[in-house]
């Protein structure tokens, strides 16, 4: 799943047809607990997974399989040059750095010729609205130019969570600063089918904005 509004790779095929997956070398990238990692795994691709968080990978330990597990930054991937034929990150990774290109560059130093590197995250226009699903989530509270980064403290004052505005325009000229070509930007619609609430996400608002951008990128 891509995000929320929960659109497949099965059918979206933005890392290309998955029967072409089969014997690629793939990187994800902020894996979580890799669950995507398996579904390409189980499609016959190569997989590696890899976050910065120690304890993420340990769940993905707990569910099991035998996909390698890296901890390591993003901005600083322990890979050669032209290790993969594939990077993707479903809101991984990308958010949570203050120079995105720094991630993005190392994404496309590990990358073979061709290669393709999907990445989603929280649609831009999102940082307008309230974080709220309901109502009261509909209405414009700060401006869409507003990028401060978002920031979650403990009681001590430490941030325990931060994730970084950019705007569309910011994200592609980082992609086109890194030296990869934009194919395509995917804006899931909301499926009547889906009916859940999460965080901000909900059938209301995702029937009136965006909620997940998707960029397809790819090196020359």
């Amino acid at each position: 799943m891509w995000g929320p509004e929960g659109l497949d790779e099965v059918e979206a095929e933005l890392l290309g047809p998955p029967e072409e997956l089969k014997g690629k070398d793939v990187l994800e990238i902020g894996a979580g607990a890799a669950q995507c990692a398996r579904w390409l795994a189980a499609q016959g691709a190569r997989p590696v997974a890899l976050d910065l968080s120690h304890r993420q990978l340990q769940h993905a330990l707990r569910i099991g399989g035998s996909i390698p597990l890296v901890c390591a930054d993003a901005c600083a991937l322990p890979f050669a040059d032209g290790s993969f034929d594939l990077a993707c990150s479903a809101y991984g990774a990308l958010p949570f750095v203050a120079d995105p290109r720094l991630v993005l560059r190392e994404v496309r130093r590990v990358l073979r010729p061709g290669g393709r590197f999907v990445f989603s995250v929280t649609h831009p226009i999102r940082w307008a609205f309230p974080d709220e699903p309901g109502p009261e989530g509909l209405s414009v509270s700060s401006s869409y130019f507003d990028r401060t980064p978002y920031v979650e403290q403990d009681e001590e004052g430490r941030a325990v969570y931060v994730e970084h505005h950019r705007t569309l325009g910011d994200r592609v000229r980082d992609i086109a600063a890194s030296d990869f070509r934009l194919v395509d930007l995917v804006e899931p619609e909301w499926p009547a089918w889906n009916t859940a609430e999460w965080g901000g996400w909900s059938p209301l608002r995702g029937t009136l904005i965006p909620g997940t951008a998707i960029f397809v990128c790819e090196r020359d």
